[in-house]
């Protein structure tokens, strides 16, 4: 086992570095430069931030252990995100640039009503505090047990000290310096998986033609599900999930699609979604492959599989049985995956509440200078707090749940910017929020009522299209 004071170390270090490109990037930054990086960001650059962005702590850990239950089941979804990829490039970014919005939401304001873009937004803002705090509490959850716990530090000094660091290096350069750090972030995060992959091939004596071969021989390798409709697993219901998750989740997210409206034109907009959704299948592909071999080399090293398939990778890495640099790897890119998604989140909730919410993309630069650093202050607490408040909830099964419910706002999001790209009717504005707030909890209780009353049919993500 490593030493947890090398550990604190390699993240200092791993802060400095990060704080060093904020700096760099937000020279001569302005209000602009936080919001859309002055429309002047280079397209390849935003592709490589973007799947750091994508792939969350959660994802990063929890990947590899699915195919313990899900087999490559999750490799039909991942085909779904390309042509979820496509929607985005073709029918979203070309209305948006032609708007030249800011937020993302704006469009429902011209489209349907001041009412309808409230909703959307706070529908957003709400969403993705959670979803973010969830993420962070995960992360921060396993450096606090692995790392401080032994040094003392408290849990909610870990949080604020991380969230802290994120406010730190986004405050100034806003999305102009988050594309950059993004961009490392992903390659790190990449890195880490390459090098955990390598050495336990090494380790096994598996050239990477036996690799590929052991893994393709696998009974986890199975990738296509057609038997059973019920099971969530079936490719026809993983690949429209795929979709619909890419268009909500991507396309319909201020965080995710102001790296978009940062480029320098729809063209590069649109090279880099489709380059950026290319990369996924084979990036995916990696972490499931990973996944294989580590519970190949489980059982030959006499591991039990955890209970938790999330412990598997985390177990294997930092658990003493391979190198003490995959372990410090792991780590790192841990905390480059939970970063990658949460410092563009932060700004990202700055950017809807600043022009959604407070109307104040008008003002004068000054003005809305000070006002922004204010909303992104409110919003570093506002993540603080709501994952001290997970921690005192101390309940798995109650968090998980409320992640759940609040990927389902999305749901509202889908429906609204659909009916106003593909009809021409008229809505009555000032019922939008009653519809929007009830749709989340009436397709909750169809799940519930779809598993007792169909056969144990289990609802995956197309919970968004219902």
């Amino acid at each position: 086992m490593i030493a947890p004071q090398i550990i604190v170390i390699l993240i200092a270090f791993y802060f400095v570095f990060l704080y060093t490109v904020s700096r760099v990037t937000s020279r001569k930054a302005d209000n602009a430069s936080f919001f859309i990086g002055n429309r002047r960001s280079p397209w390849y650059i935003v592709s490589i931030g973007m799947i750091g962005a994508s792939i969350s702590g959660v994802t990063f850990i929890s990947v590899p252990g699915w195919v313990v239950d899900s087999n490559f089941s999750y490799m039909a979804m991942v085909f779904g995100y390309f042509f979820g990829y496509a929607f985005i490039a073709e029918v979203l970014l070309p209305m948006f640039y032609k708007l030249q919005l800011t937020s993302i939401y704006t469009y429902l304001g011209v489209r349907f009503g001041e009412t309808s873009y409230k909703t959307g937004a706070w529908f957003f803002l709400i969403s993705r505090t959670i979803g973010s705090a969830f993420r962070l509490y995960l992360t921060t959850k396993v450096l606090q047990l692995i790392i401080f716990e032994s040094l003392g530090i408290p849990f909610w000094a870990t949080v604020t000290g991380f969230v802290a660091l994120i406010w730190l290096y986004t405050r100034k350069g806003g999305i102009k310096t988050v594309i950059w750090t993004d961009t490392f972030q992903a390659i790190i995060m990449l890195s880490t998986v390459i090098a955990t992959f390598v050495v336990i091939c090494k380790t096994m004596d598996f050239t990477f033609g036996a690799a590929v071969k052991a893994i393709s021989e696998h009974e986890m390798s199975r990738m296509f599900f057609f038997d059973d409709i019920r099971d969530k697993r079936h490719f026809i219901k993983q690949f429209i999930s795929g979709m619909l998750i890419t268009i909500s989740m991507t396309g319909l997210d201020q965080g995710m699609m102001q790296k978009n409206l940062s480029c320098r034109s729809i063209t590069d907009a649109k090279k880099n979604v489709y380059v950026y959704g290319s990369m996924f299948i084979p990036i995916n592909l990696l972490f499931m492959s990973l996944g294989v071999m580590l519970v190949i080399f489980a059982h030959r090293n006499g591991l039990a599989i955890p209970a938790t398939r999330d412990d598997l990778f985390p177990l294997i890495a930092t658990g003493g049985y391979l190198t003490p640099v995959v372990a410090l790897l792991f780590i790192t890119g841990m905390i480059a995956a939970a970063y990658g998604s949460s410092d563009s989140c932060l700004t990202a909730l700055t950017t809807s509440f600043t022009f959604d919410i407070l109307g104040a993309g008008n003002k004068e630069p000054a003005v809305l200078s000070r006002i922004r650093q204010r909303v992104h202050i409110v919003f570093a607490l506002i993540l603080i707090g709501v994952i001290m408040i997970f921690r005192l909830l101390n309940n798995p099964s109650i968090i998980s749940a409320i992640f759940t419910v609040a990927g389902y706002t999305y749901g509202p999001l889908l429906g609204l910017y659909m009916f106003g790209f593909f009809t021409k009717r008229i809505v009555i504005d000032k019922f939008v929020p009653y519809v929007c707030l009830a749709s989340p909890f009436l397709t909750f209780l169809l799940n519930m009522l779809a598993k007792r009353f169909l056969g144990g049919y289990e609802v995956a993500y197309e919970f968004l299209l219902i």
